[in-house]
């Protein structure tokens, strides 16, 4: 049976965000192009060993901002580092 994944409290944390990207969406439709945008943040306490990750949608960019920030804190994970880098390799 898979151990069950411990949710972190952002609440208790020092979290510093990032922007990663921000892109620009637009929709064709039949009376014109709707234009909205969407942003990839990235949450992280370096202390703490926690980071987590969020895409943000929205018409304007700092609502998608916003909205980013909300689901990079819901989405919190714990990081094993060995020093000050990760023990494995990434994609």
């Amino acid at each position: 049976m898979p151990t069950p994944i411990k949710r972190v409290d952002p609440q208790s944390l020092n979290l510093k965000e990032q922007v990663v990207s921000i892109n620009r969406v637009t929709k064709v439709v039949k009376g014109g192009k709707n234009m909205s945008f969407s942003a990839l943040i990235v949450v992280g306490d370096s202390s703490a060993k926690v980071v987590g990750y969020g895409v943000g949608k929205a018409k304007e960019v700092p609502s998608a901002i916003r909205k980013g920030i909300e689901a990079a804190k819901k989405n919190l994970r714990r990081v094993n580092l060995l020093e000050s880098t990760i023990p494995h390799q990434v994609l």
